[in-house]
């Protein structure tokens, strides 16, 4: 084991910071919302996890039923024009997204790493 490498970091601390799950080391990503192939420091293969679309889809959701009580708070307060809901209610939903994408992505892969979740294994199988 190289340094860095006695203790793991937590899921949400790796998250929070884009760095390996493993070492601690960053950076996890190779650009905004894609991941690096492996770990500079300990060689982690980022590869071999599955994070795939599902945080998308439960950030999606998540923020669009916040958003969708904003919108609806804000209607039965001020009754604005349907353009005012458009121009304020997409471009924050879109951005609440891309922005959590990038932590859920992190977390997600953390998780995983944490768990030793591998694609195609099922019942503690190695």
């Amino acid at each position: 084991m190289g340094p860095g490498m006695e203790t793991e970091i937590s899921p949400i601390a790796a998250a929070l910071r884009g760095c390996c799950p493993r070492c601690g080391n960053a950076p996890l990503f190779a650009s905004f919302l894609s991941f690096a192939p492996r770990c500079r420091a300990c060689g982690l293969d980022y590869q071999g996890f599955n994070v795939g679309d599902g945080p998308a889809a439960f950030l999606t959701l998540g923020i669009g039923a916040l958003v969708t009580l904003l919108a609806v708070m804000l209607e039965l307060a001020a009754e604005p024009p349907f353009w005012v809901h458009v121009v304020m209610w997409l471009p924050l939903t879109a951005l609440l997204v891309i922005v959590s994408l990038r932590f859920a992505k992190a977390g997600l892969l953390g998780l995983e790493y944490r768990h030793r979740a591998r694609e195609g294994r099922a019942r503690g199988d190695e």
